[in-house]
């Protein structure tokens, strides 16, 4: 996979502020006055535990979430008031689960990311059907163009998903767990597109829960445990033995990646300890 080439300014600041979520039926919030920043050149990474909010931040985006408290910024701006055309046209959002109510090819799947730059009711231009081509192209999955979105096995849905992203043309992108369903080559692929993205500018804000593919593409960390932010940092800040045992319930050790020097979380054998 590699970057297509962006005609798009660098990207704004994408900050969540003090965001509290509460879901009916649940005693517990999702979110309990969440707050991180994400900078545009840059990667910056949500992570934790399962269940501890990290999908929850995502849906506050997709207007998904009941949030009780606090505010998503861009640029200083309140994202509330911008009507859901204007949003799109701004942010790109790859949720973490998604269902098509009924089959599409994938070049008709992947348009759908245009939907926002053009009339309701225009037919696609040749720009568009140029750039749902090569963000095909981009995630690795040309030629399932032609397919059905039935058709498509569990990581190749992944890489359309990620290509519909791209075709938005966004300044903004926003993937929530975004490897899931992929093979270590194509993992690597993700991101390091991700990167790349990142790296022309755009605002990148990557939920995930690999945490040794963090450490070596993020430069910013954020990690959630039980809808609270637990630390906040560069890699070598959050990426410490005694903050990720304490936080994933479970031994550990963290030493260092032999080929990049990152930070690598070494989990132990041994029984997870009750909370």
């Amino acid at each position: 996979m590699t970057a297509p080439a962006s005609s798009l300014p660098a990207g704004p600041l994408l900050a969540f502020e003090g965001i509290s979520v509460q879901y009916a039926g649940r005693p517990q919030p999702a979110l309990q006055q969440v707050s991180l920043t994400a900078h545009p050149g840059i990667v910056t990474a949500v992570v934790g535990p399962n269940g501890s909010g990290k999908s929850s931040l995502v849906r506050t985006l997709l207007r998904r979430a009941p949030v009780t408290a606090g505010r998503v910024l861009l640029d200083g701006r309140d994202m509330s008031a911008l009507d859901a055309r204007t949003l799109a046209q701004q942010v790109a959002v790859v949720p973490q689960r998604e269902e098509l109510g009924m089959p599409l090819t994938v070049r008709e799947f992947v348009m759908l990311g245009r939907h926002p730059r053009r009339g309701a009711f225009g037919a696609p231009s040749d720009h568009d059907q140029t750039l749902v081509e090569a963000s095909l192209a981009t995630a690795g999955i040309a030629d399932a163009i032609d397919r059905t979105t039935e058709s498509l096995s569990g990581g190749e849905w992944q890489r359309v998903r990620i290509a519909r992203a791209l075709a938005q043309d966004t300044q903004v992108l926003v993937l929530d767990e975004p490897t899931t369903f992929l093979d270590v080559a194509h993992e690597m692929a993700v991101f390091e597109l991700v990167d790349a993205l990142a790296r022309e500018g755009r605002t990148v804000l990557l939920v995930s829960h690999q945490l040794n593919l963090v450490a070596r593409f993020a430069e910013h960390i954020v990690l959630l445990d039980r809808g609270r932010v637990a630390a906040a940092g560069d890699v070598d800040t959050v990426m410490r033995g005694e903050i990720l045992e304490a936080v994933y319930d479970w031994p550990l050790v963290v030493t260092r990646d032999p080929a990049v020097g990152a930070p690598a979380l070494l989990p132990l054998r041994g029984r997870g300890r009750s909370r």
